[in-house]
């Protein structure tokens, strides 16, 4: 692999990005091996090398439209139209005040100088920790993260956590849009449909995000020092 550029540490947040018991082995809505990135995200979250940690949590209140029992005829998984718009409908997850909802005990949340909930409007489902997905009025409404970033100088993102084809997918896809460099550490994310990765790879860099390794990252560091 080229060199990779190095996010400027002065101007940098890592994106944590739903880590939460729901995702985990066991959970609701389990990522296969999505354990095995947090030594990965602890050793990120620890290093200093961040001036900004934000963690992002789903959030759902019961009874959310994303949900499968909510449609009749309709199992975990499939494809359902919400709002105009083809989604997925998942198992019950994340659910406000429910244990799966919690943030993963084992990684350092003191390090985190915000948490970010997303997912809480009934009639809409939030992917991307900078957009909402469609509304009932065909809006895309923001999470307010951007604007929280760009008020403390952040121009560079680097994202991890749950699920590499979905939340942090979407969440890399929005900064770019949004005018952030961005940067995603592939081994630091687990798939729900890990047959789709090279074809999200593959658009992840067409859009101008930095796929790359937590090493690759540590590496380019040792470079600049």
């Amino acid at each position: 692999m080229a060199e990779i550029p190095l996010p400027r540490r002065s101007s940098s947040a890592l994106i944590v990005t739903d880590i939460q018991y729901d995702f985990m082995p066991g959970g609701a809505l389990a990522v296969g091996d999505g354990d095995a990135i947090l030594p990965g995200v602890s050793r990120l979250m620890t290093s200093g090398g961040f001036p900004f940690v934000v963690a992002t949590q789903d959030w759902h209140p019961a009874g959310h439209i994303s949900f499968a029992s909510q449609h009749e005829g309709v199992s975990p998984f499939d494809t359902l139209s919400i709002h105009g718009h083809e989604d997925t409908a998942w198992p019950d997850h994340c659910v406000q005040g429910t244990r799966g909802a919690e943030l993963c005990a084992d990684l350092p949340w003191d390090r985190a100088c915000a948490v970010l909930r997303k997912g809480m409007d009934p009639e809409s489902d939030s992917y991307s920790t900078f957009r909402n997905n469609w509304d009932r009025h065909g809006n895309r409404p923001p999470t307010g993260l951007a604007g929280y970033l760009r008020e403390r100088g952040v121009d560079s993102v680097v994202l991890c956590g749950l699920a590499r084809d979905v939340c942090v997918y979407w969440s890399a896809m929005d900064a770019v849009a949004a005018g952030f460099h961005t940067w995603f550490l592939w081994d630091l994310t687990r798939a729900v449909v890990p047959e789709k990765d090279e074809e999200n790879r593959r658009e992840l860099e067409q859009h101008g995000v930095t796929v790359c390794t937590m090493n690759d990252l540590l590496n380019a560091s040792g470079r600049e020092s």
